[in-house]
């Protein structure tokens, strides 16, 4: 299964002023990254977009599961990687999840694969 999206980063530089939207979509963990690039808006974003291609590669939506569920992290190159909790495990079911984010100064974007 594919699933991509596409956002406007302003979107993003104003959802973040609500404390409430940061807890309910970014981990701890993507919270510290984000303060680990200088808090570069872009960042989130992509993180936002790769939450919303995952979801739709699931087949799925976002339903069933919370934005948090799916977590964005880094390894040690820097290549992002995603890692499953609560509800979206029995979604995701130990499948392979494929995931690549891009941005430029107006939007961000991101394409994942979801395979047996």
């Amino acid at each position: 299964m594919v699933g991509v999206d596409i956002i406007e980063i302003k979107r993003i530089e104003k959802s973040i002023q609500k404390s409430s939207f940061i807890k309910g979509v970014f981990t701890d963990a993507e919270m510290e990254y984000y303060r680990g690039t200088g808090s570069r808006t872009e960042t989130l974003a992509g993180f936002f977009a790769a939450k919303e291609a995952v979801s739709k590669a699931s087949g799925y939506g976002i339903r069933g599961f919370k934005l948090t569920d799916i977590e964005i992290l880094h390894a040690e190159l820097g290549q992002p990687f995603v890692k499953v909790h609560g509800e979206a495990i029995k979604i995701i079911n130990n499948r392979s999840i494929n995931i690549s984010i891009s941005h430029n100064k107006t939007t961000a974007i991101a394409f994942c694969i979801i395979s047996e």
